[in-house]
């Protein structure tokens, strides 16, 4: 069982990287450019928020799957994903080119 501080430490890890992505510029928000992205097998990495419908959640999970393409549970629901991508809307789905 990981300790409070080391899932702290993990979760500014990822805010950080997160950050550096969006800097990058090589990245898409939202669920339709998402599934977009994995059906033509673009997307390297799909971030989804602990508060997404479960449905959405699943479909994304299984064209993940189909693609062969990570997927990271974020801790945090979609507003405090919305404000790590520095973004003052809510997000459910980030994912990188």
């Amino acid at each position: 069982m990981l300790s409070y501080l080391e899932v702290k430490k993990n979760a500014e890890n990822i805010n950080t990287r997160l950050s550096m992505v969006m800097k990058t510029g090589k990245y898409v928000l939202g669920y339709k450019q998402t599934l977009k992205a994995l059906r033509n097998g673009k997307a390297k990495l799909v971030i989804i928020a602990n508060n997404t419908p479960p449905l959405r959640k699943s479909e994304i999970e299984y064209y993940a799957m189909l693609a062969k393409t990570g997927v990271h549970h974020y801790n945090g629901n979609n507003i405090e994903l919305g404000t790590a991508c520095g973004k003052l809307y809510h997000q459910w789905l980030v994912w990188n080119q």
